[in-house]
């Protein structure tokens, strides 16, 4: 499957599509022309014949997918909407109740978890950017209780340092196999990822209440480190779940200019941003001139070039038998350029080797913001655009 395939000039004009970024004073990225109603039919690798359609469509910047126990689902949007979305159907009402949130740079309403136990609790998990004094914005969970349409009960659990400018990509939460919450917070930010009294740059391990669990790696370190830390070192997490088999977290968070990376998370261990990265800045210049340094964990993959990697999941199902246990992530863009966004497969051994890549649905153009397999055995994606992002489904083409 090729990577790309251009759309020509003429053809813009035409249709009025998109160009997105500039540099040089030149426009650059790969032309985007608004999505068909679909289905669509494509070839793979080795799951021939996937039938890719749409769910739902409509949602501005949506962000994330959470299952519930009645065969519905719950999907974020970034302006700060929770939606609900049934048999194959949007609600055009959003849940009430959802904190206010602040959506300069990256920042909104991110990530959302239902708690394991939602049949008899109703609890439901939110990250987000919290509003704090002088514009700034706080990376922030809360928590509130689904009943009847509304959340009640809110509160926060964690907010982190407030930050002016780009406050978002507190990233994800998830559960662990441990019944812990574990949740990312964006590294960007000088060296915050490294300081052992900041909340930012971490993943973070508390109980279902916000407290701390009483196993935590640095609990008897109160004067310097936060008792809240898991592990530290992370850049922007952008992909968070507990591994369906293994039990264990599998985190990924984006580079700059390359550098994109997955980590399998162990307690107490340091990461590596700003100390190391395979990536380079912005400006074309390498992070760190060694990717690695001994004491800091090296990841289990990285991107080169990047893909603004967002989501991630593993296929556990029995409707794609070729790609059990593989692992599945979204793409944003390739390379920095726009309209290269797609879903990538990755095939590991029984060692967690890794031996080959699949880039999926380039044809489609989209910003990939999540993956996730439904309760069905079919997987979900959602497409990040302002007005009409959508919820898509991958099944066997019949």
């Amino acid at each position: 499957m090729k990577l790309i395939r251009f759309i020509r000039v003429t053809s813009l004009m035409l249709l009025g599509l998109l160009v997105f970024g500039q540099t040089n004073g030149q426009s650059i990225g790969i032309p985007v022309q608004p999505m068909e109603e679909g289905p669509w039919i494509f070839d793979t690798a080795e799951q021939h014949k996937i039938r890719v359609s749409v769910v739902a469509r409509g949602l501005s910047h949506p962000w994330a997918i959470a299952f519930l126990p009645d065969s519905g689902m719950l999907v974020t949007e970034r302006p700060g909407r929770v939606r609900v979305i049934r048999d194959d159907i949007l609600d055009p009402h959003s849940i009430s109740g959802v904190p206010e949130v602040r959506t300069d740079g990256n920042g909104g309403l991110m990530d959302i978890a239902v708690h394991p136990n939602f049949s008899e609790n109703g609890l439901v998990y939110l990250t987000y950017t919290k509003p704090v004094e002088n514009g700034w914005g706080a990376p922030a969970l809360a928590r509130g209780r689904l009943v009847d349409g509304a959340l009640t009960d809110v509160r926060d659990l964690v907010v982190t340092e407030a930050y002016e400018g780009n406050s978002g990509l507190n990233g994800r939460v998830a559960f662990g196999s441990d019944g812990k919450v574990y949740m990312s917070t964006g590294g960007r930010v000088g060296d915050a990822a490294q300081d052992p009294m900041s909340l930012r740059g971490k993943v973070l391990r508390l109980e279902d209440d916000g407290s701390v669990p009483a196993d935590n790696p640095f609990l008897n370190r109160p004067k310097s480190h936060r008792p809240e830390i898991y592990t530290l070192g992370h850049r922007n997490t952008l992909g968070l779940m507990l591994h369906p088999e293994t039990g264990e977290i599998w985190q990924h968070e984006n580079g700059p200019n390359g550098g994109d990376e997955i980590n399998i998370l162990l307690p107490g261990r340091n990461y590596g941003w700003p100390i190391v990265s395979f990536g380079r800045n912005y400006s074309g210049d390498r992070v760190t001139e060694h990717p690695t340094r001994e004491g800091l964990e090296s990841p289990l993959l990285v991107w080169l070039p990047a893909i603004a990697a967002s989501g991630l999941a593993v296929y556990t199902g029995d409707h794609f038998p070729a790609w059990k246990g593989n692992v599945f992530i979204g793409s944003l863009r390739m390379g920095g350029i726009p309209g290269t966004g797609h879903l990538q497969r990755i095939v590991f051994n029984e060692k967690t080797e890794e031996m080959r890549r699949e880039l999926l649905l380039p044809e489609l153009r989209r910003r990939i913001r999540e993956v996730r397999e439904g309760p069905d055995g079919f997987l979900y994606l959602l497409t990040d655009e302002e007005d009409d992002g959508a919820l898509l489904r991958i099944e066997p083409a019949l």
